[in-house]
Order: C-alpha cells, then structure tokens, then sequence
C-alpha cells in the first residue's frame, strides 16, 4: 500500500486515535460499519444512567485503539508481529459487533430467530471480504482462531480482551459509575507472549484483579440494574406483539426494513440461503424501532399500545430481585390482578407479567484462562494464585431471578 494517508479521531475516553492504513480506513467507512453509529452500545440503560448515549462505534473504535496499544506493546517486547498480521488483527476487532442489531440484544430474541449477533458477524464479514477481494481472509483466520499465533485471537475474544478492556473503561467513562474503572494502560503495559498464548507478567496481577471485579460490579449496578432490564425486558415485549399481530395481519406502521422482518419468519436458513436478507438487516437500527414504538403509541392493540407508551414515556415495570426462583402462584396472583385492573385477557396479561433470570460468572475457571506468567517461567491460572481474591468470590456463578409487572 502506497497511500498512507493518516486519520485522527478524537475520543472522549483516550484522546487521539489513529488510523493509518488505507485497507482499515476503508472498512471504518463501509456502510455496514458506519450503521453502528446508529446503534447504542447499552440498548436502554441511558433511562437510568442519561450519559449512556454512546455507539456500537464508539464502542469498536476504543477498542481498536487499545489492540493497537496491545500490538505496540507486544512488539516492543520482541514478539513477531508482521505488519499484515497487525492489519488483520485491527479489522478483527474493528468488526467484533458488526452483527449486532438494534438496541444491541433486543432483536435477538424477537425479529430474528434461531440467529446469534455472532453468527450474523460471520456472514458480514464474508460478505465485506468478497467485496474487498479477499482483502479480509487473514482477519477471518484470526477471528475464527483458526491462526497460528493464538495470541492475536486472544487479544480479540478472551477473558482479557481489548473488547471487555474498552466497553468496562468507556461504560464507566459514560454513565458516570466509577466502580467500572479499569488500568487498562497499566494492563496492556504487563501483557506478553509465551508459548504462541497471551499471557499477563506476574506484577499485573493486583490490576487483572481489578478488572474481573470492576467487570462483575458494572453488570450488578449497571448492565443487570434491575430498571435497566425492566426497560429492555418492555422492548422485548413491544417487538413481541408487534410481531404476533403482524403474523395475525393486523396492519402497523413499520420502516421497509422492519416491516420485512415483522412480517415474515427469518432465522439462520433465511441469512445464509438469500443475501436479501442479510441487506435487509444492515438497514435495520434503533431509528426505525424507536420511530415505531412511537407511532404504535397510538395503535388500537391496547397491550401494544400500552407497552408503547409506557416506554416512550419511562413508565416502566416494576422487578423484584431474588436470589430463588418466583413460583407459579405468585405469578398467577400478579395477572389476576393485572387482568382486573387493566381490564386484560389472560394472554394479554403475559405481556406485563413475567419472570426471567440474569446470571454472571464474573471469572470462568473452565473457559480459556488468564495466565500469569512469574519471573521463573511458571505460568498459573489467576485462579489459582494464592490469596487471589478470584479463587474465593468471583469465580462463583450469580444467578438473580426477577419478575416484572406494572405498578399497580
């Protein structure tokens, strides 16, 4: 490449970003990647924490910056790195969400079926790689951990990736909860290579400590915060209705995007036999959800309409939090009542009263492992260290039941 023409950005989070290399320069300006300008990172958090208006984008580029820090670090250390290998592992990480639909998880369970937002990334990013003649073919080795040099996987997907480093650093940085705050300057400045596996030396163990636990702190008090999940959960159920009286034929107010998939059954067959599909789902952002949401407001469905409004207006349902599941009982009385009150048929008043359950393992033990390598050549598990505040409390599994229902 001869063109090396240099791009800043400036981020509120680390300053000045960089992007020097025509091949990544063009992928940050694809269609496919500048959608994630119109996607929040945190779905409907912003109607807890009113800072949490970032993007998807804000979200990858942070985190290309940092595999670019990790990079830099790692080859100041002697470790191999060719240039086209640290291309590949920059477009891996840059394209990480490139799958994600609107309101990141929301659509996941309702729109499309059967579908993950990976599998979907997948399929974007062959589809980037045809249009970019095979420009992508190492990046996809590297992102499918098909590559030799497992590292560059692990710098892209593992328990301490640039992906998790930036999202806990920048939620934190927007929605004001300072628990969320990681040294992850201090954290790429300890990474190294052994073995082909990413490895942190042992004088980084106190700062990887504190980023498991920073982790599980920001999903208690933020990503699971129980209005938080009563938000999404309204959505949920919003795209839930809305999709039931489109399979009744029931006419609603939709964007050509959306009414594709309102209107008829999508799952993983559906993306990988017709590319329409795919191009459907790349025009697809919270715009056009929100936007209806708005208009069915006003929809003659009642439960649909309710569910609308509510969430317009931030009336949202009220969730109880425990440690043991609700039974059927309780969950019986609380539809009576919403059937009385709100004058609803047993079916409708599914809608407003459910129970579902949240968990987080803030360090899996089994999963690939964050290895500590000592002075001596020893490598250990964070684990596995004694006294290591992971081996007693965050490696356990949490799991915390909730209901929803209205405010009666």
């Amino acid at each position: 490449m001869t063109d090396r023409k240099r791009k800043i950005v400036n981020d509120p989070v680390y300053g000045f970003i960089t992007i020097d290399h025509p091949l990544i320069f063009s992928l940050i300006s694809h269609p496919y990647y500048q959608r994630l300008r119109r996607i929040h990172q945190m779905a409907l958090a912003h109607l807890v924490y009113p800072g949490a208006m970032h993007t998807r984008f804000h979200h990858s580029m942070g985190a290309y910056h940092l595999m670019s820090c990790a990079l830099a670090e790692l080859k100041g250390k002697g470790v191999d790195i060719s240039e086209d290998e640290e291309v590949a592992a920059k477009m891996a990480i840059l394209l990480h969400d490139i799958g994600h639909g609107p309101y990141s998880h929301a659509l996941e369970h309702t729109l499309v079926e059967g579908v993950s937002h990976e599998e979907i990334s997948q399929l974007l990013m062959q589809e980037l790689n045809r249009e970019m003649d095979g420009a992508l073919n190492l990046t996809l080795e590297i992102f499918n951990d098909r590559y030799h040099k497992k590292f560059l996987h692990q710098l892209v997907s593992s328990q301490l990736d640039v992906d998790r480093m930036d999202y806990l650093s920048r939620d934190s940085f927007y929605t004001g909860v300072s628990e969320g705050v990681i040294s992850y300057d201090r954290i790429i400045k300890m990474l190294t290579v052994a073995n082909g596996e990413l490895m942190v030396e042992e004088k980084g163990i106190y700062s990887i400590e504190k980023f498991i636990v920073a982790r599980r702190l920001m999903y208690w008090q933020v990503y699971l915060h129980k209005t938080v999940l009563s938000a999404e959960n309204m959505l949920v159920k919003v795209l839930q209705r809305a999709k039931e009286l489109a399979g009744q034929g029931a006419e609603l107010f939709a964007s050509p995007a959306l009414r594709y998939f309102l209107y008829s059954q999508t799952g993983r067959q559906e993306f990988e036999r017709d590319p329409a599909v795919l191009a459907q789902f790349c025009l697809l952002d919270d715009y056009d959800i929100m936007g209806a949401v708005k208009v069915w407001a006003g929809h003659a469905d009642k439960t649909l309409s309710t569910l609308c409004h509510w969430l317009v207006n931030r009336q949202l349902f009220k969730v109880t939090l425990r440690s043991d599941p609700f039974g059927a009982e309780e969950v019986a009385a609380l539809r009576e009542k919403a059937q009385k009150v709100m004058g609803l048929t047993p079916e409708e008043a599914e809608y407003f009263v459910f129970t579902d359950a949240a968990s987080l393992k803030a360090y899996d033990a089994e999963d690939e492992k964050i290895n500590i390598l000592y002075k001596d050549g020893n490598v250990r598990d964070i684990s596995s260290i004694d006294n290591a505040l992971v081996s007693h409390t965050l490696a356990r599994p949490i799991k915390k039941f909730y209901i929803c229902h209205p405010k009666f």
